[in-house]
């Protein structure tokens, strides 16, 4: 295939204008690069970073088609959408040096062999995508409610608490507050007491993706994460998103598990590589 060099943009706006189409043909595929864009186009380049703006990239066919992209929010690694070897080893080239790339595993993993540096697999992660939604049993006391103003010093620690969970950075960027502002959180509540969190991306070409989920560690095992998510997933299916996504790391069964009772199903594996 003749392709094009890759062509790089700090412009939210005409990264989206040029490879919407391509992003929307699968957008399971590209849930993470056409979420990450729709909230530097929303907030501006500096939605992730305060002195690094976003950046984006695409490479097209010799018909002016892209083939592939990506996205990236320095200090982090680019975050790749699914693209042939040979795609991922002229983006290697252009990009240089990196911390880490992520993406689904064959894109990843050629991309990093490309870079001939040592490196290796910091976590493992699936997608899914849910079905039909099935209440996880026992269903445990209490009830979801949307937070409040009031909540919001207690979700962002919470949020805090999550990414440090996850063996990542801290993230400036997390709008807690925004999230809350435009119902795109909500608590499992217990005797009074906020016990579990879920949190979802904006639709965008018809999909919306789970993230975060957190319970505190006290309080886990009580089933209180699997109520919430399945609340959220039912409403966002009767608010009319097309698809529902989440990722799970593989090294978790308990939360794979979870989800797939839920109605979950796999779609693809991901990986995040971490350059030694």
């Amino acid at each position: 295939m003749t392709r094009t060099e890759w062509r790089l943009s700090e412009d939210a706006a005409e990264f989206r204008a040029v490879a919407d189409a391509y992003l929307a043909a699968d957008p399971a595929a590209n849930t993470v690069l056409l979420t990450v864009s729709e909230t530097v186009r929303e907030r501006g380049p500096f939605a992730f970073e305060a002195s690094r703006p976003a950046r984006f990239g695409w490479q097209c066919d010799a018909d002016g088609r892209v083939i592939a992209a990506f996205v990236q929010t320095p200090p982090r690694g680019p975050l790749l959408g699914v693209m042939d070897a040979e795609s991922a080893r002229a983006l290697a080239r252009v990009l240089g040096p990196v911390p880490r790339v992520i993406g689904e595993d064959g894109t990843v993993r050629a991309y990093a062999a490309a870079t001939g540096r040592g490196w290796r697999v910091f976590r493992a992660e699936r997608l899914f995508r849910l079905g039909e939604v099935t209440e996880p049993r026992p269903v445990p006391g209490g009830a979801a409610r949307p937070p409040t103003e009031r909540d919001v010093p207690l979700l962002q620690g919470w949020f805090a608490d999550f990414v440090t969970f996850i063996g990542e950075g801290p993230r400036p960027d997390f709008d807690v507050a925004g999230r809350v502002a435009n119902g795109r959180l909500l608590l499992w509540e217990d005797a009074g007491r906020p016990v579990a969190m879920v949190g979802w991306t904006a639709r965008v070409a018809g999909q919306v993706r789970i993230a975060p989920v957190y319970t505190p560690a006290e309080l886990r095992g009580r089933g209180y994460a699997g109520a919430v998510v399945a609340r959220a997933s039912r409403d966002l299916l009767r608010s009319g998103a097309e698809q529902v996504l989440l990722f799970t790391d593989l090294a978790n069964p308990t939360s794979n598990a979870l989800y797939q009772r839920i109605g979950y199903r796999p779609v693809a594996e991901h990986t995040v590589v971490e350059f030694t």
